[in-house]
């Protein structure tokens, strides 16, 4: 049997049911809840390795769940969810969800997502668990950042960044596989309101990239996700 653990978050029982049967076809270990306040529970419990869930949740709402479970796990989170709009998706991704699923959708879609999903974490597991195991740094493939120091090595090979730059880098790396919006990471880094027409993010993560590639010239580390903004670049 599938060890991986998966929370179902969905106060429609049918769509509930229905998703969970879906995963456990597949031999993953599945748990409902049918309210924001039963996911809290269910997440002070037990561990899991993935969680999806609703927006519109009874008790808890699905985007304060997101907030509740980035402040002290790091497992994929796949939103379901009616809502379409852009403002809505991107919200939620700051927020700390990694992929958003909009309904109605078809199950073959979530098995898809929900199988890309932990294959990424099983892959990039091993950043959370040497930033648990070393709380100043940071290692990403042949990165290490150090937040003590403020100091970046590829290879042991120096990387020297503005302060700006090392901010959003350090960004970046704490959360591998969320991706930013520009937005989110100019208030983040310059801690005011942002202005669509402000290319800041933009020159810094490309002078980020050009210091990268001095050292590393294969690897691409910083992805553009078109339309949303950047993230770690997991392949």
């Amino acid at each position: 049997m599938n060890k991986e653990h998966i929370l179902v978050v969905e106060d429609d029982a049918d769509i509930n049911n229905l998703i969970a049967k879906t995963l456990q076809k597949q031999k993953y270990i599945v748990t409902q809840a049918f309210s924001g306040s039963e996911a809290n529970l269910r997440l002070s419990m037990d561990k899991f390795h993935l969680v999806m869930l609703d927006l519109m949740l009874p008790g808890i709402t699905g985007e304060e769940l997101i907030k509740e479970i980035r402040e002290k796990q790091d497992m994929p989170i796949i939103v379901i969810s009616a809502k379409t709009s852009l403002e809505d998706k991107v919200n939620v991704l700051d927020l700390g969800a990694d992929d958003y699923l909009i309904k109605p959708f078809e199950l073959e879609e979530i098995l898809a997502r929900v199988n890309s999903q932990l294959r990424r974490y099983r892959k990039f597991g091993n950043v959370i668990k040497y930033n648990l195991e070393n709380k100043d740094e940071y290692k990403f493939k042949e990165l290490v950042l150090n937040e003590q120091s403020r100091t970046v090595k590829i290879r042991n090979e120096n990387i020297y960044l503005t302060s700006h730059e090392f901010d959003i880098l350090y960004i970046l790396i704490k959360n591998p596989d969320k991706v930013y919006s520009r937005e989110a990471l100019y208030e983040l880094v310059w801690k005011s309101g942002y202005y669509g027409e402000d290319n800041s993010v933009n020159v810094h993560v490309s002078n980020i990239r050009k210091k990268i590639k001095e050292i590393e010239k294969e690897e691409e580390y910083i992805k553009t996700v078109w339309g949303i903004g950047f993230k770690l670049n997991n392949n």
